[in-house]
C-alpha cells in the first residue's frame, strides 16, 4: 500500500510556488493518500463479496455460547434475520435497537439491519432507566432486540417499568425468549423481496446510530452511513495487515465503536474471524480463548491488558499465536505497551485515535512503526482522511510542533447527530471540518500526539462520561441543592468520577450518610468538606483535600 502525506499542490514549479510548498510543509495539516480506493458499496454488498470469496473460512465464533459459523453459514443466518425484520414490518430507514452484551446474535443483527436497510441503534448494556428511555424515545425505535438480562440487571423488568407511558419501542424481541419464534417469521419473506430491498439501498444511507456523551449533557446520536463505517473498518484492518487467516479476539463491547467498527467491520471486510470470548470482560476467559482459538489479534483498553498481565497464572497461557491488536480508548501507559509486546507476543500492536463522530478512526499507527512512536503518539492520518490542527481562537492552522485543536474532514465524518441539527452545526463547520475538541500536536513527520481536551468529558476505562448528565440526574434529588461532577486521576481506569454534592439542610441523602456536603474520593469512600471550587471553563485539575490530579498523558481515544 502506498501511503504518504500530501500537503502541497503537486504541480507547483515556480519559485513562488516552491516557497509556498516550504511554508505548507511546516503546517499541521496532513492528508492520507492510498492506492486503494474507497469502497463504493453497501455493507450488505461487501458481505456477499466476502462470503463468495471465503465461503469455508470461519467467520464468527462465540466460545461461551458454543457457536461457530463459516462465511457461507454466517451470510445465510444474516439473511434469515433480515427477512424476519422485514416480516415484522421494518422498512428502509426504520430504527432497530440492540440492547445486549456481546453475543453472536448482536453481530447477526448488525449485518442483517445493514442488509435490509434499517438503521441499527446501539444501546449501552449498562444503561439504567433514564438512559434507556432517552435512547428509545430520541431515536424513536421501531423494534428492540434485547437480552433478558446483563449481569444482575433485569432488562425485562426495566422495559416493563417504562410501559405504558414510553411509546417506544413499538415491538420487542427478547433474544433468550423469543429468538426462535422471531427467526421463524423469516419464511414470510421471499428471497426476491429481500433482493429488491437490497437493490434499493445506497451506500450513503444511514445504517447506524451510536450515542456518544457530550459536554452539553444529553447523549447525542452520531448517525453513520454504510460508506462511513465500511471504509473506516476496512482501512483499520489494512493498517493491522489483516488477511482471511487472522483470528481476532474481541473482549471490547460491541455497542461501542471499538467493538463494532474497529472490531467486527475491520475483521469481516478482510474475511478474517471474529471471536467472542464472553458476554463481558474476564481476563482469564480472554487468555484461555486466545489459546484455544489460536488468535492472532487481541483488542482492549489499557485496563484490560493490565488485568490480563496481572493474572497470577499468566505464564500458563500459550499466547504465541498473537501478532497484533489494538490498545485504545484511554491513555496507553508506556510500561503496559512494552509488556504487551514482550510478554504477549503482540509485537505489531497498534494504537489509534478517533471519535464516534468520525466513524471512528482518524489516525492510527502502523505495525512496523518504531515502538517509541507506537507508545508516544497515536500514529498518522488514515487513508482518504484530512486532519489539521488549528488555533482554537483564530481557526488558523498552527505550525508543526504547536498544540491546537484537532479537526478531521473526509468520508469518515458522520452524517450528523440524529434529529439534532443545532449540535451538528456546532461540531461540523461550513467547510465540513469536524472539530474534535481535543488538543493535539503534529510532529515534522506527521505523527500526532493527543495532549489534552477542550471538551469536558471524563474518560473512565475507555468510556466517555458526561459530567453534566450525572449532575442533571443528581440535582433532581430532594436532598441535593447543588452538585459538580469532575474527573480525577485513577491508576487503574485513567480517570474516575467524583461528585461534589451540597445537601439541603435537614434532608437525609441516604441511609448511610447524613451530611451537609461530601466529597467522594476513589478508594476512600466519602469525606466531608466545606466548599468546592467552580470554574467557568469546568477545568478538572483540582488539588487539595487529597484529590489526585490528572496527568498530561497522550490519549488513544477511539
Amino acid at each position: 500500500m502506498l501511503f504518504h502525506f500530501i500537503v502541497v499542490i503537486l504541480w507547483s514549479h515556480t519559485k513562488h510556488d516552491n516557497k509556498l510548498i516550504a511554508m505548507q510543509a511546516t503546517l499541521s495539516y496532513a492528508c492520507g493518500i492510498s492506492d486503494i480506493p474507497l469502497k463504493g458499496e453497501t455493507i450488505g454488498q461487501n458481505l456477499r463479496q466476502i462470503a463468495a470469496k471465503f465461503p469455508e473460512r470461519t467467520a464468527l465464533i462465540s466460545e461461551y455460547q458454543q457457536y461457530r459459523a463459516n462465511y457461507s453459514e454466517f451470510l445465510e443466518q444474516v439473511e434469515q434475520v433480515a427477512k424476519a425484520l422485514m416480516a415484522h414490518g421494518i422498512r428502509r430507514g426504520d430504527r432497530v435497537g440492540i440492547w445486549s452484551p456481546n453475543r453472536y446474535e448482536w453481530v447477526l443483527v448488525q449485518y442483517a439491519t445493514a442488509l435490509m436497510g434499517a438503521i441499527m441503534v446501539n444501546i449501552n448494556p449498562g444503561y439504567k432507566l433514564s438512559g434507556l428511555r432517552y435512547a428509545l424515545e430520541q431515536s424513536r425505535i421501531d423494534l428492540l432486540i434485547a437480552s433478558s438480562h446483563f449481569r444482575k440487571t433485569d432488562y425485562i423488568k426495566m422495559l416493563d417499568e417504562l410501559r405504558p407511558d414510553c411509546l417506544y419501542p413499538k415491538q420487542t424481541v427478547i433474544i433468550d425468549r423469543d429468538w426462535a419464534t422471531f427467526l421463524s417469521s423469516a419464511s414470510q419473506v421471499s428471497d426476491a423481496r429481500l433482493a429488491e430491498r437490497e437493490a434499493s439501498l445506497q451506500f450513503d444511507d444511514p445504517v447506524n446510530i451510536q450515542y456518544t456523551s457530550g459536554t452539553t449533557g444529553y447523549p447525542k446520536g452520531a448517525t453513520l452511513s454504510h460508506h462511513n463505517i465500511l471504509n473506516n473498518g476496512f482501512f483499520i484492518g489494512e493498517r493491522l495487515k489483516y488477511t482471511e487467516k487472522d483470528i481476532v479476539c474481541l473482549p471490547v463491547p460491541f455497542y461501542h465503536c471499538f467493538g463494532m467498527v474497529l472490531g467486527n467491520m475491520a475483521i469481516v471486510t478482510h474475511g478474517a474471524c471474529i471471536v467472542i470470548p464472553g458476554e463481558f470482560f474476564d481476563p482469564e476467559q480472554v487468555l484461555q480463548t486466545v489459546e484455544n482459538e489460536r488468535c492472532t489479534s487481541l483488542y482492549g483498553v489499557p485496563t484490560m491488558f493490565i488485568a490480563e498481565l496481572d493474572l497470577p497464572d499468566f505464564a500458563k497461557y500459550n499466547l504465541k499465536s498473537l501478532r497484533t491488536g489494538i490498545m485504545a480508548g484511554a491513555p496507553c501507559p508506556i510500561d503496559t505497551m512494552h509488556k504487551v509486546q514482550s510478554l504477549m507476543n503482540m509485537t505489531e500492536i497498534c494504537v489509534c485515535y478517533g471519535m464516534t463522530e468520525t466513524s471512528p478512526v482518524s489516525t492510527e499507527s502502523c505495525t512496523d512503526d518504531p515502538l517509541e512512536l507506537r507508545v508516544t503518539t497515536v500514529g498518522t492520518v488514515h487513508p482518504h482522511v484530512e486532519i489539521k490542527i488549528i488555533d482554537p481562537e483564530s481557526g488558523a492552522i498552527v505550525p508543526r510542533g504547536t498544540a491546537g485543536e484537532l479537526c478531521t474532514r473526509g468520508y469518515s465524518v458522520m452524517l450528523g447527530y440524529w434529529d439534532n441539527p443545532e449540535d451538528t452545526k456546532a461540531i461540523i463547520d461550513e467547510t465540513r471540518w469536524l472539530h474534535s475538541g481535543d488538543i493535539a500536536v503534529m510532529d515534522e513527520n506527521g505523527y500526532v500526539s493527543i495532549v489534552g481536551r477542550i471538551k469536558d468529558l471524563i474518560i473512565r476505562g475507555g468510556e466517555n462520561i458526561s459530567p453534566k448528565e450525572i449532575e442533571d440526574f443528581l440535582i433532581v434529588h430532594e436532598g441535593v441543592s447543588d452538585v459538580q461532577v469532575i474527573g480525577v486521576y485513577s491508576e487503574k481506569y485513567g480517570e474516575e468520577v467524583m461528585a461534589w454534592i451540597f445537601s439541603v439542610p435537614n434532608v437525609k441523602l441516604c441511609s448511610r450518610c447524613s451530611f451537609s456536603m461530601y466529597l467522594c474520593i476513589p478508594g476512600k469512600g466519602t469525606a466531608p468538606i466545606s466548599t468546592y471550587p467552580t470554574h467557568s471553563n469546568r477545568q478538572r485539575q483540582h488539588t487539595g483535600h487529597g484529590i489526585p490530579t490528572l496527568p498530561n498523558k497522550a490519549l488513544a481515544k477511539a
